[in-house]
């Protein structure tokens, strides 16, 4: 099966600021539930549950500050499309339950430097 984001320097960007996400999630005391759910609308990085929260997480990495902040590429368009695909996961999955919410993460991820990583909640709720 083909990854997601394809075999080029983009995609393995983009798959290895996934990776460092679901691992702070994970670390945080969030559950994960599924990554890169897809259907014919799009795709959902990140599903976790914690406390009483269903949470779609939007996961975007840069691998440099030089175009911008990671979260400056989420826009009204793009929230109005995770919510409408976190609709979509929920009717294909109705026995789970919990409030529901939309949390973004940037990741900004250097070739040879360290990471930083920054967790907003409830982008949309």
């Amino acid at each position: 099966m083909a990854q997601p984001g394809g075999d080029t320097a983009r995609g393995r960007l983009g798959r290895r600021g996934e990776d460092i996400a679901a691992r702070f999630l994970a670390e945080a005391g969030y559950r994960i539930v599924e990554r890169n759910w897809r259907c014919s609308r799009g795709e959902i990085d990140i599903i976790a549950q914690h406390d009483q929260w269903l949470i779609f997480v939007e996961v975007k990495t840069r691998s440099s500050l030089n175009y911008g902040h990671p979260l400056e590429s989420i826009t009204l368009v793009k929230l109005a499309r995770l919510r409408s695909l976190a609709l979509a996961w929920c009717r294909a999955h109705p026995q789970v339950i919990g409030h529901v919410r939309i949390d973004a993460v940037a990741v900004v991820a250097p070739e040879r430097a360290p990471y930083t990583l920054e967790h907003i909640t409830g982008v949309f709720v």
